[in-house]
C-alpha cells in the first residue's frame, strides 16, 4: 500500500464528526460544487451521514445544499453569473416543459412568469396565443415572446440582477395620480424553481427571488410550477411556498415516490410529456 493510501486511511479511522464537518466545508470551499457520493468515498462514511453533515452546514449558512450534493456560497454567486450557460442545461427538458406549460395558458388571459430559463421556453411556445397581458420580472422575455401573441406585457421593477437577467422588487405597480399601488391579480402565474421537496416544498437560492415568486402566487387564480427533474430533491436556501400552493407541477420525468405521495396529498396535478 502506498504511503499517501496509508496516511489516508489512518486519517478516516480517527476523524470526528465535528473535524469532519469543518473538512467538508473547507474541501466544498477548494472545489466549489460536490456530490455525496463524492464525500462519502473521500471521507469514508456512509451516504446518509453526508447528508446530514451537509444539511447542517446548510442549516449554518456555511454552503447550499442542492439536489444530490452542495455548492459553496461564492461557487452560486458564479454560476448566477452565466445565464448563458445555464441556457444550454437541461435543453430538452426545458423545451418539453415550456410547452406543456404554454397549453395551460388561456387566449385573453393575465399571466404572471418570474425569471429563469424554463420560463423562457414558455414563451418561446406562446406564439400560438393571442390577447394575453404578460406581467414578467424576466427581462428576457420580451424578447422571447412574439408580439402576435401579447396585448400588453408590463415588466416588474426593482434592483436589477445581471447575473440572472431579472429584476428583484414588489409585485406591483404605482400609477400617476395614485397615492397607492393597484392592485394585481392574474389568472395564471408560471413560476420556475430551483428545487421541489416533499418536505420543504419549492425553493429557490436567492431570498429576494423567493419573496417575489411568492407574491406572484398569491396573486394568481392558477399557478403552475415548472421543474425538470434534476430540481427533485433537498430543498434550496430560500423557501417559495408549501406543495400545495401550486395547481400544476410541470415536469420532465416522474417525480421521486416522496415527492410524488406529497403532491398527491396536496392535491397538486403533475403534468408530463406524452410517453413518459
Amino acid at each position: 500500500m502506498s504511503e499517501s493510501l496509508a496516511f489516508e486511511k489512518s486519517a478516516q479511522t480517527v476523524r470526528l464528526p465535528a473535524g469532519r464537518k469543518a473538512e467538508i466545508a473547507a474541501f466544498v470551499t477548494e472545489v466549489d460544487q460536490v456530490t455525496v457520493a463524492m464525500l462519502s468515498a473521500r471521507f469514508g462514511v456512509s451516504s446518509d451521514t453526508i447528508r446530514r453533515d451537509l444539511d447542517h452546514l446548510d442549516a449554518d449558512g456555511i454552503l447550499v445544499r442542492t439536489h444530490g450534493g452542495a455548492v459553496s456560497r461564492s461557487a452560486m454567486l458564479v454560476t448566477e453569473k452565466k445565464l448563458d450557460v445555464r441556457m444550454q442545461l437541461h435543453t430538452s427538458a426545458k423545451e418539453k416543459i415550456g410547452e406543456l406549460a404554454a397549453n395551460l395558458v388561456d387566449n385573453a388571459s393575465v399571466i404572471m412568469i418570474n425569471a429563469g430559463t424554463t420560463c423562457l421556453a414558455v414563451a418561446r411556445h406562446l406564439g400560438n396565443h393571442r390577447e394575453l397581458t404578460i406581467a414578467t420580472n424576466n427581462l428576457r422575455v420580451p424578447a422571447e415572446v412574439s408580439p402576435k401573441a401579447v396585448n400588453d406585457l408590463y415588466l416588474f421593477g426593482g434592483a436589477v440582477r445581471l447575473a440572472g437577467q431579472s429584476t428583484v422588487g414588489p409585485v406591483s405597480f404605482r400609477v400617476a395620480g395614485r397615492d397607492s399601488d393597484l392592485e394585481l391579480r392574474c389568472d395564471l402565474a408560471l413560476i420556475s424553481v430551483g428545487a421541489v421537496s416533499a418536505d420543504g416544498g419549492y425553493s429557490t437560492s436567492n431570498v429576494g427571488e423567493a419573496v417575489m415568486m411568492g407574491e406572484m402566487i398569491s396573486r394568481a387564480s392558477r399557478v403552475a410550477i415548472l421543474a425538470d427533474s434534476s430540481k427533485f430533491g433537498a430543498p434550496l436556501f430560500a423557501r417559495i411556498a408549501d406543495l400545495g400552493s401550486a395547481d400544476y407541477l410541470v415536469t420532465d420525468k416522474e417525480p421521486p415516490a416522496d415527492i410524488a405521495a406529497a403532491l398527491q396529498r396536496h392535491g397538486v396535478t403533475v403534468i408530463l410529456p406524452d410517453g413518459v
